[in-house]
């Protein structure tokens, strides 16, 4: 581990000044991924910016016909909350089967986007929700805030305040996990909102989340199990790695799609 210097501000402002004074300062949120590669010294802060301390970061709260999650707010109080279950209950079953329970304590819905694993659960969500993430500078929908392997349209020292799901008609999740590491091999989640079919995939993409056209088309159609599991996805920009191939993960991405919409993912 690298020697850095640490910061507990207590509001976002304070919190965003510390991170802009270096490019090196990082934000901690559930450190889930930021403090192993810390550990294992392939990542070196200047100034960890602990943000545990604002509590403007954390809550649930229904606005409308919009549910707003504070970034700070754990997996587990996603999964158990009252309003959460309600109002978007696909959203409330993917955060209850990320990772195990120590992580769902910890990690947060902030963390996971600002991180954009290529695998990570809650960008198929807010992709195939339309969201909009809410920073201490700006709103950005989720359309244009995903934009690659790791990557998003987050600027330097630009923090994740909170995330604003739209409610949606219907809405499911299915995830095939590989089971050593319990991230989705391939993760699909579809919602019928007031702008029409969204489909998202994560784990399987090269350049991770991603809109498919393909069961777009199909559900806008019939929104129904059968129909999605006839889709045909092409596996050219999908990922191969030691745990499935391209055309395995094409292969999933139906029939996780159809599962979720039947209710037996």
């Amino acid at each position: 581990m690298y020697e850095f210097q640490y910061a507990k501000p207590s509001t976002v402002a304070d919190a965003s000044t510390t991170l802009s004074a270096d490019e090196a300062n990082q934000p901690l949120a559930g450190g889930q991924t930021l403090i192993p590669t810390i550990k294992q010294r392939l990542n070196a802060p200047g100034t960890l910016v602990d943000l545990s301390g604002i509590g403007e970061l954390t809550g649930i709260t229904r606005e409308g016909s919009t549910i707003v999650i504070g970034a700070m707010t754990t997996h587990a109080t996603v999964a158990a909350n009252a309003t959460v279950r309600d109002a978007i209950p696909a959203l409330a079953k993917l955060a209850g089967g990320i990772g195990d329970p120590q992580v769902r304590n910890i990690g947060t819905i902030g963390g996971s986007l600002a991180n954009n694993d290529p695998a990570a659960d809650y960008p198929s969500a807010a992709l195939a929700l339309n969201a909009t993430i809410k920073t201490s500078t700006r709103e950005i929908p989720a359309d244009d805030y995903f934009q690659g392997f790791f990557t998003t349209a987050l600027e330097p020292g630009e923090l994740i305040v909170s995330v604003a799901f739209p409610i949606p008609e219907q809405a499911a999740y299915g995830r095939f996990e590989q089971r050593a590491s319990r991230y989705p091999m391939v993760g699909v989640f579809v919602a019928k909102t007031a702008s029409g079919i969204r489909a998202a995939v994560t784990g399987a993409g090269q350049d991770g989340v991603f809109r498919c056209a393909e069961l777009e088309t199909a559900l806008t159609s019939d929104f129904s199990a059968k129909a999605a599991e006839a889709v045909k996805v092409p596996a050219d920009d999908l990922m191969s790695d030691l745990h499935a191939s391209a055309d395995y993960r094409a292969a999933l991405i139906p029939i996780m799609a159809s599962r979720a919409i039947a209710g037996t993912a």
